[in-house]
C-alpha cells in the first residue's frame, strides 16, 4: 500500500488513468453467467435439463422426462442459484477499501517536502484528523481477496438436492392408479438430484483516492477501484433413481443402461471498474492525546453486476472515528452503521478496531481488525 500528499495537480492525472482503463472493462467476460454454466450440462442446454432423458430420438413420452427438473431449478431452488450469484457481486462490492487519510503526509516549504505525519497511518481504518484546508492527499493501495465461505457454507463444498417436478395429464390418473395432483404419484416424481458445487473466487482491488481539505475541519473524498476478479468453478449431479428395473431420468446412455452422473467445469475472469465511493469526514475534536471524527460515505452501482465488479446497488455507512496517541503507538476505533440498498443484503453494524506503530522513519506496523455484524432475517 503506497500513499503520496502532493498537489492538486494529481487529481487529473489519477482520473484520467481511470477513464483511460474503462474501454478495457467493457470487454470483460459475464461471471455471472460462468457460474450459472455449472448447472448446465450440454450446450444450448437449460439449467438441469438431462440430454439423455431427452433425446430427439426417445419416444415422445420419453423426451418429456428430460424437462422434468428444469422448473426446480426455475422455481424455489433458482431462488438459490440466484442467491448465489448475487451473494458474490454484493460481497465485492462491500469488500473493505484502504483508509483514505492514513499515509506519510508533507508540507512544501521552498520547494523541499517536509513530513508532517507520525506514522503511514491504519490500513482500513480512518483517522479522526482532516488535513487541513486546501490540502490534498493522493493514494493508491492494492489489495486480494479470496473467498472462503458463502453464509458460513464452505465454497468448496456446497451441497445442493434438486426436486422433480410434479406431473399431471390427461389421463394420468388412470395410468398410474392415483390422484396425479399428488406428489409421488407418479413413483418417478420421487427421483431426486444431488448436486454438488465448488467454487474458488479470487478478487484483486486497486483502489485509487483523492482526499481534499475542504476546511481545516472537514474532508471530501474520490475513490476509484479497479477490480480484477478470476473464477473457477466444478459441479457434479448424480440422479438418484427412486427405485425400478430401468431409469427415465439420466443425463446419457439408455433406459436399461444409463448413465446417471454428469461433471462440469466452468471457467472465467473479468476485470474493470468497481463501484465508485464518495466521503465526507468532519473532525468534531483534534488534540495531541485524542481526536474523534464522525464519516459518511456513499459507494455507488458503477461496477458491472454481471462481472462481479460491484453489488449493483448503493450502498451507504457512518462511521464515529476515535483514535489516540502514545508516543509512537497510535490506537484507533471506527464504529458504525451499514445500509445495503440492495433487498437480498443485511444492513450491519460496523467494527473497526487497531493500532499502528511507527518503528523506524520508514517503517510503519499496522494492524486492523475489520469486522460485520448483520441485522435484521437472514
Amino acid at each position: 500500500m503506497a500513499r503520496f500528499g502532493t498537489s492538486s495537480r494529481l487529481l487529473v492525472s489519477v482520473l484520467c488513468f481511470g477513464a483511460a482503463a474503462s474501454p478495457h472493462l467493457a470487454r470483460a467476460q459475464n461471471l455471472r453467467d460462468r457460474i450459472g454454466d455449472l448447472f448446465i450440462f450440454g450446450p444450448g442446454q437449460q439449467p438441469l435439463f438431462l440430454a439423455g432423458s431427452g433425446d430427439p430420438n426417445n419416444p415422445a413420452s420419453l423426451q418429456a422426462h428430460g424437462l422434468h427438473f428444469i422448473p426446480s431449478s426455475n422455481a424455489e431452488n433458482g431462488a438459490l442459484i440466484a442467491f448465489i450469484t448475487d451473494a458474490l457481486g454484493t460481497s465485492i462490492g462491500s469488500i473493505p477499501i484502504g483508509s483514505t487519510s492514513g499515509g506519510e503526509t508533507f508540507r512544501f516549504e521552498g520547494g523541499v517536502p517536509i513530513l508532517t505525519s507520525t506514522s503511514s497511518g491504519p490500513i482500513f481504518a480512518e483517522r479522526a484528523q482532516t488535513l487541513g484546508r486546501g490540502r490534498v492527499l493522493a493514494g493508491i493501495s492494492r489489495t486480494g481477496f479470496r473467498f472462503a465461505t458463502l453464509r458460513g457454507v464452505d465454497m468448496g463444498d456446497i451441497n445442493l438436492v434438486f426436486t422433480h417436478q410434479n406431473v399431471d395429464f390427461p389421463g394420468c390418473d388412470a395410468q398410474f392408479g392415483g390422484d396425479c395432483t399428488l406428489y409421488g404419484i407418479p413413483r418417478l416424481e420421487n427421483d431426486a438430484m444431488d448436486f454438488h458445487l465448488s467454487m474458488d473466487l479470487d478478487v484483486r482491488v486497486t483502489s485509487m483516492y483523492i482526499t481534499y481539505g475542504v476546511t481545516n475541519r472537514f474532508d471530501f473524498s474520490v475513490v476509484v477501484p479497479i477490480v480484477q476478479a478470476e473464477f473457477r468453478g466444478e459441479s457434479d449431479a448424480q440422479i438418484r433413481p427412486f427405485g425400478g428395473d430401468s431409469a427415465v431420468h439420466y443425463f446419457s446412455g439408455t433406459p436399461s443402461n444409463p448413465v446417471l452422473t454428469a461433471h462440469r467445469q466452468s471457467l472465467g475472469s473479468s476485470s474493470g471498474l468497481g463501484d465508485v465511493a464518495l466521503r465526507l469526514k468532519v473532525n468534531l475534536r483534534d488534540t495531541p492525546d485524542a481526536s474523534f471524527a464522525i464519516l459518511a460515505d456513499g459507494r455507488f452501482p458503477t461496477g458491472s453486476e454481471e462481472d462481479l465488479l460491484g453489488a449493483g446497488k448503493f450502498s451507504g455507512r457512518a462511521l464515529m472515528i476515535i483514535n489516540s496517541k502514545f508516543g509512537d503507538f497510535s490506537p484507533h476505533l471506527n464504529a458504525g452503521y451499514l445500509y445495503h440498498a440492495a433487498k437480498q443484503q443485511n444492513d450491519a453494524v460496523l467494527g473497526t478496531v487497531g493500532f499502528d506503530q511507527r518503528l523506524a522513519d520508514p517503517v510503519t506496523l499496522a494492524v486492523d481488525l475489520v469486522t460485520e455484524l448483520q441485522v435484521g432475517d437472514s
